[in-house]
Order: C-alpha cells, then structure tokens, then sequence
C-alpha cells in the first residue's frame, strides 16, 4: 500500500507539472524510493531531474518540468546548512547519528533533510530551503557540544563526495561477487542482502544477484555504502579478471 502511495504521490506531481506549466518539487527521497519511481510505466510526459545537492548524493529530490518545456529556470530548493563547534579544541567525536538525532529534536522531518556529511567535528546538512533558516535559528547544541549554523554554499575538500580507486579480483562481472569483494563479505551475507533488498543500481532496486556489472553502474549497498563500476582492466595468471571500482 506504502508503495502504491508513493508511486501516486509520483504520478500527482509529474502531472500538476504538465497540465500547470510550472514545477512541481519531491520531498528528500530515499534510495527504496527512488526506486519505486522508476518502475512507474505511465508517467505524465513532463520531463523531470534528479538532484540531491551535490553530485553523488544519496537522498535527492526529483524536479518535474524543464527550461525547454516551460520557458523558464527554477532552481531546486535545496540549501546546504554547515553546523560547526564554536570551539573544535573541546569539540565531541560527534557522529552522523548525533547530528540527525538533532534535527530530529527539532521537529524536522526526515524527508525534509538530504545528505548529512560529517567532516571534522563539523556537519554539512543538505534541506529544504524552508528549513534552512530554521535550522541556523534553532540548533545552538548537539550532544555537549556548542554550535553555530550558517548557510554555506562551499563543502569541504574531504567531504566524501570524492571516491577512492580500488582495483579487486573477481571471477566476472556478477554483481554478487563484486560486492563481495569489494565490502569483504561472504557469499552467503551477500545473498542476505539481496533478499533483504538493500541492493540498488543506478538508483533501482536490484534483486538479481546474477546481474552483470555494466561501465558506470552505481551500486549502492545499505548498510555498507556505494561504489562505481569502472570495468575490467587486466586479467590475473589463474584467469580471474582485475576489475577497477571507485568507492565511496
């Protein structure tokens, strides 16, 4: 039922687009809805966009309507919030689930929040563009910690937007064997997360474990995080094939 709802959800906006001429905005969509979006057959024809903020973002919103379309530009109404210690000297180890729980103190739902990058003691929050003043005004503490909030449209270098190179050695380009490799699991807990459907591929669901890695597929892992397919660069002496990925 949640699904049907999501996906009619998907159908209201792409069609109040089409018929209105202006654009419609999704909430922050997690990656299970996302992929409830692609599978939607009969969509209006309006054109839509995907972004969360910055490039490779997790959480993201889909924009309805486009510049061809429609004669004009709207930017998505997404704001990035740094929330910093006024003192990193005498700062905690804040973590991800410290920064949330924060917001979540605050009344923000989740949908109203994107990406949280943790970055030395310091949080990058993507939102809503209604929320972000919201926050800057509300948040003065998370944990112990004192804080301040500004709008910022800068991130830092470090930030993890940025993957790292890794090069495995796998039988092939089975996506099971791949992120076996590449998270260290066994065969068996792969399969576990196949059937606990925590596999995604360029933002879709995937629940074949024999799905053969394509160049520039994305492969998002709940629980562990995602990765880039970047193809076969050589093969080993005992026939394995030496596969390149850039991890998140």
């Amino acid at each position: 039922m949640k699904d049907e709802l999501t996906k009619r959800r998907f159908e209201d906006l792409a069609d109040k687009a089409f018929k209105s001429n202006h654009y419609t905005f999704t909430s922050f969509l997690t990656e299970a809805e996302l992929s409830e979006f692609y599978t939607i057959k009969h969509l209006s024809p309006s054109s839509y966009t995907i972004w969360g903020g910055r490039e490779n973002a997790d959480r993201v919103m889909i924009r309805f309507g486009n510049p061809e379309e429609l004669g004009y530009t709207e930017e998505f109404p997404i704001k990035c919030v740094a929330i910093e210690p006024l003192s990193k000297k005498f700062a905690e180890e804040l973590t991800h689930r410290d920064f949330l729980g924060c917001l979540m103190n605050i009344g923000i739902k989740r949908s109203e929040t994107g990406d949280i990058i943790v970055n030395e003691k310091a949080a990058y929050v993507f939102c809503t563009e209604k929320m972000a003043e919201y926050i800057c005004s509300e948040i003065t503490r998370v944990r112990h910690t004192v804080v301040s909030c500004r709008i910022t449209e800068e991130l830092p270098e470090s930030s993890g937007s940025e993957p790292s190179s890794l090069e495995i050695q796998a039988a092939s380009e089975r996506i099971d064997g791949v992120i076996s490799k590449v998270f260290h699991l066994s065969r068996s807990s792969c399969s576990e997360l196949f059937r606990e459907k925590k596999i995604f591929v360029n933002g879709r669901l995937n629940e074949n474990s024999s799905y053969l890695l394509k160049e520039d597929d994305k492969i998002s892992v709940r629980g562990f995080g995602k990765f880039i397919f970047k193809g076969i660069s050589g093969t080993t002496r005992k026939g394995n094939k030496i596969i390149t990925v850039e991890k998140f």
